[in-house]
C-alpha cells in the first residue's frame, strides 16, 4: 500500500491511497471464501461452489465488503503511522475495484488546529466593581414586595387605569372576518404591561367595569403573522372585571412571612448581602468574557466544522430541555437543527473557539490538575446540592462528567494567571 497526506486546511488532510491489485485479490479471496461457506447453490455442496457461480450471484456485495474492509484496515494503519488524530468520521471517495488495478480512494479528515497561542501576558482590561448603595436595596426590597401582592376586585366605580388588571372577553376581525387566534374568553391583562397588540392596552383605560367597545389596531408592519403586518384589525370588547393590585406594607408585621428574619433591618441585610454578590458573579463573568474576546482578537484560526455543529446540537438539547422544564413539548432535535443552525453558529463557533485556545495556553503553561482538586472539587458541589460526596461523584461518573469537572479547575486557573499577569484597571460603578 502507498498513502500519500496532503494538507487542505488547517483543520483538513487528505489521505491518498493506493493499493496493490495483489492486495485486492487477496481480500477478495478472503472474501469470496467467507461467502461460500455461507451460501446455499441448488445442485452444488455448500462449501463447495465454482467461484464463478459465486462471482455472478454475489459479485456486487462481494465486492463491497472487500472495498469496506481494505478502506478500514488501511486507513486506520495510515491514522497511526502517519501520527494524524482525525475528530470526525471521514469523507470517503472511491471509484470502485477494478480487475488487474490497484484499488485508489481518499479519505478527507478533520484534525485539530495546531495553535500557538499568544498575547495572553500582560492583557490591559477592566474590571467593574459594583457598590450596593440604599437605593438599589429599596429596589429589590420593592420588588420582594411586588412577589407577595395580592389581586381584589375594584370596588371603587371608576374607569381602568394602568397597572389595573382587565378580565376580558374579545375577538379580533380583519375586514369582517373573524381571526381564530385572536379571540379569548375571560383573558387577563394587566394595563400598561404591553404584552398585548401595540395600542391596545392604552385604548383601554378608562373603560369601565360591563362595558363594551369597538377597539381599532393598526397591526404592527413587522408583526409575526404575516397576513396581519399593516392591517386593521378591529377587537369587540368586553370589560368583565377590574382588578387592581394589593401591596403589602413594608413594617415588622411583613416579616412574619419569611422564617430567617426576625426583624426589617436583617431582611435588608441579606438583600444587600444578596445584591453584593449578585454584583460580584455578573462583575466576574463580564471580565472573563472580556478576556475571551480579547484573546479570540489576539489569535485567528480556524476549528473543525464538525466541533462547530457538535456545539449547536448541544445548544440545542439544552434549549429543548429548559423548553421541557416549563411545559412545553420536546419536538425531535433533527426538525429543530436547520431551523437554529444559524442562529446558533456564530456562538457555537466562538464557544469551540475559546475552549480550543485555553487547551492550547493551559499546554503551554503546563496547567494540570490533581486528583485531590478534582475530588475537593466535587465535596463542594456536594455540600452547595446538600448531597453526598459518594452519590454525586457515582452521578458524574456515570455521566461522564468528571472531564467536565477537571475542564471547569484548568479554565479557573487559566483566568486566574492570565488576570494575574494583566494589567488591570478597577472601574468603580
Amino acid at each position: 500500500m502507498a498513502v500519500r497526506v496532503e494538507d487542505v486546511s488547517p483543520v483538513q488532510k487528505k489521505l491518498l491511497f493506493d493499493i496493490s491489485w495483489l492486495e485486492v485479490k487477496n481480500e477478495l479471496e478472503a472474501v469470496y471464501k467467507d461467502v461460500g461457506k455461507k451460501a446455499k447453490v441448488k445442485g452444488f455442496r455448500q462449501g463447495k461452489i465454482p467461484r464463478n457461480i459465486l462471482e455472478s450471484l454475489y459479485k456486487e456485495s462481494a465486492e463491497e465488503e472487500a472495498i469496506s474492509n481494505l478502506i478500514n484496515r488501511y486507513y486506520w494503519e495510515a491514522l497511526k503511522e502517519n501520527n494524524i488524530a482525525a475528530v470526525a468520521q471521514p469523507e470517503i471517495e472511491q471509484e470502485g475495484i477494478k480487475a488487474e488495478n490497484s484499488f485508489t480512494f481518499t479519505a478527507t479528515v478533520e484534525v485539530e488546529p495546531i495553535i500557538e497561542p499568544n498575547g495572553y501576558i500582560g492583557l490591559e482590561l477592566e474590571k467593574e466593581e459594583h457598590e450596593v448603595g440604599d437605593s438599589d436595596v429599596e429596589t429589590r426590597l420593592q420588588e420582594v414586595r411586588e412577589m407577595f401582592s395580592t389581586m381584589e376586585e375594584l370596588e371603587a366605580d371608576r374607569g381602568i387605569n394602568e397597572g389595573d388588571f382587565a378580565v376580558i372577553d374579545f375577538e379580533g376581525t380583519l375586514n369582517g372576518n373573524p381571526i381564530k387566534e385572536m379571540k379569548a374568553d375571560n383573558y387577563l391583562l394587566e394595563i400598561g404591561s404591553k404584552t398585548f397588540v401595540p395600542g391596545f392596552e392604552e385604548k383601554m383605560i378608562g373603560m369601565k367595569k360591563g362595558q363594551a367597545e369597538q377597539i381599532k389596531i393598526k397591526m404592527p408592519d413587522d408583526y409575526h403573522a404575516k397576513k396581519l403586518a399593516g392591517e386593521e384589525v378591529v377587537f369587540s370588547v368586553l370589560l368583565k372585571n377590574i382588578k387592581e393590585k394589593i401591596l403589602p406594607e413594608i413594617d415588622e408585621k411583613f416579616i412574619q412571612n419569611f422564617d430567617k428574619y426576625e426583624t426589617l433591618d436583617d431582611l435588608k441585610r441579606d438583600i444587600k448581602k444578596t445584591l453584593e454578590e449578585e454584583n460580584i458573579a455578573r462583575s466576574n463573568s463580564a471580565f472573563k468574557n472580556q478576556i475571551i474576546d480579547k484573546l479570540l482578537e489576539k489569535n485567528e484560526f480556524e476549528v473543525p466544522l464538525s466541533f462547530v455543529n457538535r456545539q449547536v446540537s448541544y445548544m440545542i438539547e439544552d434549549m429543548q430541555r429548559r423548553m421541557a422544564a416549563r411545559g412545553i413539548k420536546r419536538q425531535e432535535t433533527s426538525e429543530l437543527y436547520d431551523k437554529f443552525y444559524q442562529i446558533y453558529k456564530d456562538e457555537a463557533k466562538r464557544i469551540v473557539r475559546t475552549i480550543l485556545l485555553m487547551k492550547s495556553i493551559a499546554e503551554k503553561e503546563s496547567v494540570t490538575v490533581s486528583e485531590q482538586e478534582i475530588d475537593e472539587k466535587i465535596k463542594e458541589i456536594a455540600n452547595q446540592r446538600a448531597q453526598s460526596y459518594d452519590s454525586l461523584r457515582k452521578s458524574l461518573e456515570d455521566g461522564n462528567m468528571i472531564e467536565d469537572i477537571k475542564n471547569e479547575i484548568i479554565n479557573t486557573k487559566l483566568f486566574t494567571f492570565i488576570e494575574d499577569k494583566a494589567k488591570v484597571r478597577i472601574a468603580k460603578k
